[in-house]
C-alpha cells in the first residue's frame, strides 16, 4: 500500500486528500497532518468585520468528513521533514511517507515595515477579522481618516480591494461617510493590476469606482512606516489614519523553512514543474500557496507579487492527486498545467455589489478576459460560498 502524507488541510490540502483517496481507494493510504481540525472558507473573512458573517458560518470540522471518506487525520503540528528518510516529524511523533504533499498555505510577513504588526489590522485570519470588527465598532463612535491597501511585496490585492469597498458601504450605512477621507494605497503599477497584469477594462472600471465613491488612491507606493494615527508611504507622503488595514506579503511557513532537505526558495516556496512535482525530489509535491510561482509581469517602482487564490489552489490539489495516482500505477505521463494557464475565475465583492472576473488563463497571453460588474447585489459571491461549503462538507472533491 502506498502512503501519502499531506501537510495542511484547507483548499489545496483538503481537495488533494479527498481526491487521492477517491482515486486510490484501498490501495492508497492518505494521511493529513494539520494543527487545526477546522476547514475555513477564507474568501468570506472580508464579511466578518461587518457582522455579515460569523466564523462559525464559514467553517466546519474537517476531521470527521475526512475520516468518513477514509482519510486519516492527525491533529498535530508538522515541524519539519527528513527527505532522505522520508519521514515527517511532528509534535505527535514521526510519520513515514512514500509521497509528501506540501499544502501548507502562507505565513504572513508582518515585519515588512515598522508598525505594520502593531498598528495595522489584517483580515486574513479569524482572529484578525474579529479584531477588525472590534476596531470598527470603536471607530464609528469617533471617526477619522482611513487607509486601506497592500504593502510592498504583497500579492493578495483582491481581498484588500474587497475590504475597501465594503468599508465604504459600511461608512454610508453608519451615516459617517462625510466625516471620513478614505484612502487606497497599493504597490500595483495601475489600479486593477491584481498581480496578474490586469484584465480587459479593469483599470477603467476601478478608476470609475474610485471616483464614484470618492476614494483617494495612490499607486506604485510602498509602506515606509505605520504609526498609531498615520501611514508614511515610500514616497515620503504622510497620510493621517485613525483606522488602517493592510495586506502584507506572504512567505513560506516554518515547516518549509526549517526543512533544509526541501530545497525551498528563499521566500519559502516549493520549486515544482507544471505537474506540481518537486523539480529535484520525486516523492515531494506541492499545491496551493506553497507552490513557487514566478511573477509573470515586468516589475514596477515598488515590488509586488502575484495572487494565489482559492480556485488555483483547488485545481492544483486535484492535479497533484491525479499525478500521484498515476505514479502509483506505474504511469509516466503526468498531467501538466502551469499555474498561469489555470483559468481565472473570481468574484470580487464590492460592498453588496460585485465584479465577476473570468479569463481562460490566469496569466497573459489570454484568449479572453472579462470583468462583469453587478451593481444589484453580490449574489454570485454568496452562491459560490454556499456551493463550495456544501461540496466540501460532503466530500465531493471531484466537482468543479
Amino acid at each position: 500500500m502506498t502512503t501519502t502524507v499531506i501537510i495542511g488541510g484547507n483548499f489545496a490540502g483538503m481537495t488533494a486528500a479527498l481526491e487521492l483517496k477517491r482515486k486510490g481507494k484501498k490501495d492508497h493510504r492518505v494521511i493529513m497532518v494539520d494543527k487545526s481540525p477546522l476547514f475555513l472558507f477564507i474568501p468570506s473573512l472580508i464579511w466578518v468585520p461587518f457582522g455579515r458573517r460569523e466564523i462559525k458560518d464559514i467553517s466546519f470540522r474537517k476531521d470527521t468528513i475526512l475520516e468518513k471518506k477514509g482519510v486519516e487525520f492527525i491533529h498535530a503540528e508538522a515541524l519539519r521533514v527528513d527527505t532522505d528518510k522520508q519521514i515527517v516529524l511532528s509534535d505527535k511523533g514521526e510519520i513515514p511517507y512514500d509521497h509528501l504533499v506540501i499544502a501548507t498555505g502562507p505565513k504572513v510577513k508582518y515585519d515588512v515595515a515598522p508598525g505594520v504588526k502593531e498598528f495595522a489590522h489584517y483580515i486574513g485570519t479569524p482572529n484578525g477579522a474579529m479584531k477588525t470588527r472590534a476596531a470598527l465598532d470603536a471607530f464609528k463612535k469617533d471617526p477619522g481618516d482611513i487607509v486601506i491597501g497592500a504593502t510592498q511585496n504583497a500579492g493578495c490585492m483582491g481581498a484588500a480591494y474587497e475590504f475597501l469597498f465594503n468599508v465604504e458601504k459600511w461608512l454610508r450605512e453608519q451615516h459617517i461617510r462625510k466625516k471620513v477621507n478614505l484612502y487606497w494605497i497599493t504597490p500595483e503599477t495601475f489600479l486593477g493590476h491584481f498581480g496578474i497584469d490586469g484584465m480587459t477594462g479593469g483599470q477603467t472600471m476601478l478608476k470609475s469606482f474610485m471616483k464614484m465613491f470618492n476614494i483617494h488612491y495612490r499607486t506604485e507606493v510602498g509602506v515606509k512606516e505605520v504609526l498609531k494615527d498615520k501611514v508614511i508611504l515610500s514616497t515620503g507622503e504622510t497620510i493621517n489614519s485613525k483606522f488602517t488595514m493592510l495586506m502584507p506579503p506572504f512567505i513560506g511557513v516554518d515547516f518549509v523553512s526549517k526543512s533544509e532537505g526541501l530545497k525551498a526558495t528563499q521566500a519559502g516556496y516549493i520549486p515544482v514543474g507544471d505537474n506540481y512535482r518537486h523539480t529535484e525530489l520525486p516523492s515531494v509535491w506541492a499545491a496551493g500557496i506553497a507552490v513557487d510561482v514566478k511573477v509573470p509581469f515586468k516589475p514596477g517602482k515598488v515590488p509586488f507579487s502575484t495572487p494565489k487564490t482559492g480556485y488555483p489552489s483547488d485545481e492544483t490539489g486535484k492535479i497533484v492527486a491525479e499525478n500521484i495516482h498515476r505514479v502509483t500505477q506505474g504511469k509516466t505521463n503526468l498531467k501538466q498545467k502551469a499555474w498561469g494557464k489555470i483559468p481565472g475565475i473570481c468574484v470580487m465583492d464590492a460592498g453588496k455589489k460585485e465584479v465577476i472576473i473570468l479569463s481562460n488563463n490566469l496569466f497573459k497571453p489570454r484568449l479572453f478576459a472579462i470583468m462583469i460588474p453587478n451593481v444589484i447585489f453580490d449574489f454570485s459571491k454568496v452562491l459560490f460560498e454556499k456551493y463550495f461549503l456544501w461540496k466540501t462538507k460532503h466530500g465531493y472533491s471531484q466537482l468543479p
